[in-house]
């Protein structure tokens, strides 16, 4: 063999592993992937029952009921439809009825998901305690942030 074809099978070879890595990458990153959706579009749409999501909204005012102890049923609105989201754990500190939140779990039936993790979303006026009771103490705080 030539130093040029030796060249050229090197190339072909490398580009070969390349492309194959490539598409072992994009496949097993497609099993990966978690929708979000609110909830007009998972009772608009045709998702798949059993599959894994996202599905964000705010807590719907009087929805939240604690049914044994860290077990926890409430409803997550946009306020066009609903969803039942039913949840086993302790809930976060910004969670509360009214509250924007985003629930990851697996859709049971066309309006009830079972959640793995909920997340409690805030507005843009939320400060950290820590960082308001600093501003406090050096006398910068001020109300009309």
């Amino acid at each position: 063999m030539s130093l040029r074809f030796q060249r050229l099978l090197l190339i072909l070879l490398t580009l070969i592993f390349l492309l194959a890595s490539v598409l072992l990458i994009l496949f097993n990153s497609k099993n990966n992937i978690v929708f979000f959706y609110t909830p007009s579009e998972i009772i608009k749409e045709n998702v798949l029952i059993d599959q894994n999501l996202r599905v964000g909204g705010f807590v719907k005012e009087g929805s939240l009921k604690e049914i044994s102890l860290n077990t926890y049923e409430f409803q997550i609105t946009d306020s066009e439809n609903s969803i039942y989201i039913f949840y086993s754990g302790i809930l976060p500190d910004l969670f509360r009825e009214g509250q924007g939140a985003v629930v990851e779990g697996i859709l049971e039936r066309i309006n009830i998901v079972k959640a793995n993790n909920v997340y409690a979303k805030h507005d843009e006026n939320y400060m950290p305690a820590s960082i308001k009771k600093e501003l406090e103490k050096n006398n910068q705080w001020k109300k009309n942030y």
